[in-house]
């Protein structure tokens, strides 16, 4: 009987050793797999934000790599213009300028001859002090260089050599561009809804696209910004990035949150474009379903080693199947935004895509008393489907170009956008509202001229913000209305309409 008692006194010990061993055990592996669990989300999160970073990024840097191809190929063309045309003296050289500008969509477009004179549309200067590719007697190929202009923005210039051109008696030595780092900012921009944001630097930090990069880095030098968030080695690997024009991706913390930013370079310009994120939707949810295990593991304990088991099986499968869709949502937001486009193809104008980005900020200033003078021009093209019925697509497309180069020329200090085939947008701010009544006249005067000469004619429409304005359309409205009356004005006068 002693030998049967302390057997079942020794086999109940060890069944409560066992079963307290066993709820450490599952309690201990519970906390761990749970952990696990939020290390492993923790770094799913971080690949699918590095995904999105690194997409958006590369997207913006090929789209600035594309422009700066095409303006190369279009200056290649261009030399070949002026080869042909026999040109011998300035006068004929400006107007052949001009007419290449409206052609291929060469902006500031200008050549170089043998003494380091620079010729223009407009004007002519020494260019040797100004630009560091004129230096040496021959330019041997491309460049591409940053050119910062005192009291202007940032320039990027565009260089081709031109060994074989010979005009006016000179041999010439270059031919160049110089894109404004604003148009180049403009093309970039979309509508991210606050979550992310992008900017563009130089190799030693400074910032050249003007753009906010989130609280912490702001407009400021992305290396100074970033010295106090970032631990030694993680700065030095970001400044070296830099140096070496290379890509990478780093994290840190402000006010609790994490902001993620990725930086790729943009070949050939020595620019690094960069994209930030701050913590992200998907980090949120994902994140708290874990933690939501973690809690909901540990109440479970009492439960059998099996029911933990197949629930934890059920758990991981619902959470490999909201990472999916998570996934496969934001994917399809950046399909969605990478499809978009803010140029047109035909003038090189902003669209109505980005014409209708820029309504909505506009309607937010407005509602909050933020702008007080805005001007909005509604225009369209007179006879447009008279040319294209009796001369063809190809002139109509022409008049079109020529409606919007002389619209930029007479409003250069206005936002001109194409929201139409025949139909364009000008909203006039600052500068731009302040002379507009003058530029309007002269206009006008030039349009009514046009319709004796055959050349494009113009039918524009001008209204300003009133009281009780609560959005652009309120101003397009009047505008629109002032722009038919006008429309009808020309018809007197001779202009041709649909109808002719």
């Amino acid at each position: 009987m002693k030998i049967k008692r302390v057997t079942n006194k020794t086999f109940v010990l060890t069944a409560t050793i066992g079963s307290i061993i066993i709820m450490v055990t599952i309690l201990f592996n519970t906390i761990w797999s749970a952990k696990q669990t939020l290390n492993a989300t923790d770094d799913a999160v971080s690949a699918v934000s590095s995904f999105y970073l690194e997409a958006m990024a590369d997207r913006r840097a090929k789209t600035v790599t594309n422009l700066i191809s095409n303006n190369f190929i279009q200056m290649e063309k261009a030399l070949t213009v002026f080869a042909d045309e026999g040109i011998e003296d300035q006068e004929h050289l400006r107007k052949v300028i001009g007419r290449i500008k409206q052609l291929l969509s060469l902006n500031r477009l200008a050549l170089v001859d043998e003494d380091d004179i620079v010729y223009t549309q407009y004007t002519t200067y020494t260019g040797g002090s100004r630009y560091d590719f004129l230096a040496g007697d021959k330019l041997k190929d491309r460049v591409i260089s940053t050119v910062y202009q005192y009291g202007s923005s940032t320039q990027l210039c565009l260089v081709i050599p031109a060994d074989s051109l010979k005009m006016m008696g000179k041999n010439f030595k270059a031919c160049f561009v110089q894109i404004d780092i604003r148009d180049i900012v403009n093309l970039l921009a979309f509508e991210e809804q606050g979550r992310t944001d992008f900017g563009i630097y130089s190799k030693n930090g400074e910032n050249l696209s003007d753009t906010g990069l989130g609280e912490v880095i702001s407009e400021q030098n992305i290396l100074d910004a970033t010295k106090s968030v970032l631990s030694d080695d993680k700065w030095e690997e970001l400044y070296g990035n830099f140096e070496a024009e290379k890509a990478g991706n780093l994290t840190f913390e402000h006010d609790g949150a994490e902001e993620t930013l990725y930086h790729v370079p943009i070949p050939g310009t020595g620019w690094q474009m960069v994209v930030l994120i701050r913590e992200s939707i998907i980090h949120d949810q994902i994140r708290g379903i874990s933690e939501q295990t973690l809690s909901f593991g540990i109440r479970q304990i009492v439960f059998t080693l099996v029911a933990v088991i197949v629930f934890a099986v059920i758990l991981l499968l619902m959470l490999r199947r909201i990472s999916a869709m998570q996934l496969e949502a934001e994917k399809e937001k950046g399909r969605s935004f990478l499809s978009m486009a803010n140029t047109d193809s035909l003038t090189g104008l902003r669209n109505k895509h980005a014409f209708s980005g820029y309504e909505a900020t506009l309607d937010e200033n407005i509602r909050n008393k933020s702008i007080k003078n805005i001007a909005v021009l509604v225009c369209d093209i007179n006879g447009l489907k008279h040319v294209n019925d009796t001369l063809g697509h190809d002139a109509g497309d022409q008049l079109i170009k020529d409606a919007s180069v002389m619209l930029c020329e007479y409003f250069r200090h206005g936002a001109v956008f194409r929201t139409g085939g025949d139909e364009f947008v000008v909203v006039l701010q600052g500068r731009g509202f302040d002379t507009k009544d003058e530029v309007i006249n002269e206009f006008n005067r030039k349009v009514e001229g046009n319709i004796a000469t055959g050349d494009v004619v113009v039918s524009i429409g001008c209204s300003t913000l009133k009281d009780g304005d609560e959005q652009l359309k309120d101003i397009f409205k009047r505008a629109d209305q002032l722009m038919y009356e006008r429309k009808k004005e020309l018809k007197g006068m001779g202009a041709k309409t649909r109808d002719t």
